[in-house]
């Protein structure tokens, strides 16, 4: 019974203030589009509006840790595991800018969709070629200027929390743009709210770990599969034994 009253109330309030927030945001847009050019500002609200629905949730505890990995100093390909929509919730507290890249079909979502289109984050056309030439053009062009960019190289959620093989697009980027990696791992979220379904279930403690960055000159001369495949290796680890592997 508790799970069903959480699950109806965390939905309407995502739904209630949608409808308040997005207006706020075209707000935000338009007056700030001369001065902002990447959208600084608006992402900063929108990361507001996408951890109120952590911090107003009854039953979830949250904790980000190794956020003095965020100073990078270029801007960087940020790579987290995916287990659950909830992980686009809790990766908005991390303070710092950056473009989502994710599946177009959710820049189609009503209002929070909607808002995704005005911070011109990036979309992914699966099965299409042109499409994933476009998407790979358009991360070139955010990290030239000056924008880092949050990739689920699994891309898409895993069922039962063990980390999916990574795709190599993201690694392609850094390489191409000589971009440090900046690994995140997220526990807790996939038990919370599973990838099939909508129900809330009870009371839960989710991880954020910034995990240090791996910088360019570490992976010198590496293929873009060779370092999918040592960053899945690092990150599952991490993730199985709770250690953070140190990076060069």
């Amino acid at each position: 019974m508790l799970s069903f009253l959480v699950t109806v109330y965390f939905w309407g309030f995502m739904l209630l203030s949608s409808l308040i927030l997005f207006p706020l945001a075209v707000i935000l847009r338009v007056a700030t589009a001369p001065f902002d050019r990447r959208l600084k500002l608006l992402h900063r609200f929108t990361s507001f509006w996408g951890s109120l629905y952590t911090r107003a949730h009854p039953l979830w505890d949250i904790t980000v840790t190794g956020t003095e990995h965020l100073s990078v100093e270029a801007p960087a390909v940020i790579i987290a595991n995916h287990q659950s929509f909830a992980d686009i919730l809790v990766l908005f507290r991390l303070p710092i800018h950056y473009k989502w890249v994710s599946k177009a079909e959710n820049f189609r979502v009503p209002l929070i969709g909607w808002n995704m289109g005005l911070n011109r984050y990036i979309r992914i056309e699966r099965g299409s070629i042109r499409g994933n030439l476009k998407m790979m053009r358009d991360c070139e062009m955010a990290l030239r200027d000056g924008n880092s960019l949050l990739i689920f190289p699994e891309g898409t959620r895993s069922a039962d929390g063990r980390m999916r093989p990574f795709k190599e697009g993201a690694f392609e980027l850094a390489i191409r743009m000589r971009r440090p990696i900046l690994p995140i791992l997220i526990t807790g979220t996939g038990e919370a709210l599973p990838k099939r379904g909508i129900m809330l279930r009870g009371r839960h403690q989710m991880l954020v770990r910034v995990l240090p960055p791996i910088m360019p000159d570490s992976y010198r001369g590496k293929t873009a599969a060779q370092l999918a495949k040592e960053a899945f290796v690092m990150m599952s680890t991490s993730l199985s034994t709770g250690i953070t592997v140190a990076r060069g």
